[in-house]
């Protein structure tokens, strides 16, 4: 699957990855390079449950929010070249570092989230990601995780 593979659709995303409304936080991957470096999408929308509370009248996408979608894009990408729809693979965060928001995200913006892979390739992956709107830079971080594999 992963050699001819360049885009994962939300039908996809959801064969690989646990998540769903209203923690679904990618829509689509595309430029997937194996498991070397993809793009995330993310369209963000008003009617997001976020937004009544973050903030009301000023709504603001969570930066914890855009760490955690460049996390599930991460995930699919190496989903999609372990070939692991429909496995109930579970990841799980073990580190995030040099974390920095640059960027206020809101209603009708698109995040558009790079991933590169440091590390990876057993339990234990390690990512470079950045989000960014329209060419802005509006979050960077590195993050670790543990990916629960199947055997065999």
């Amino acid at each position: 699957m992963s050699e001819d593979l360049a885009v994962a659709d939300i039908d996809l995303i959801q064969r690989i990855i646990p998540h769903r409304y209203p923690f679904l936080l990618v829509d689509k991957v595309i430029d997937i390079r194996g498991a070397e470096a993809c793009v995330g999408i993310k369209n963000v929308t008003m009617n997001e449950p976020q937004f009544t509370g973050h903030f009301p009248g000023t709504p603001v996408f969570p930066g914890v929010l855009m760490v955690e979608a460049m996390a599930q894009t991460a995930a699919v990408m190496v989903g999609v070249d372990k070939n692991l729809a429909d496995t109930n693979t579970l990841v799980y965060f073990m580190a995030i570092d040099s974390c920095k928001f640059r960027r206020k995200v809101g209603p009708g913006d698109t995040l558009r989230m790079e991933i590169e892979t440091k590390r990876g390739g057993g339990k234990v992956w390690k990512f470079a990601g950045r989000a960014t709107v329209e060419g802005e830079l509006a979050c960077e971080a590195e993050f670790t995780a543990m990916m629960d594999l199947p055997k065999g």
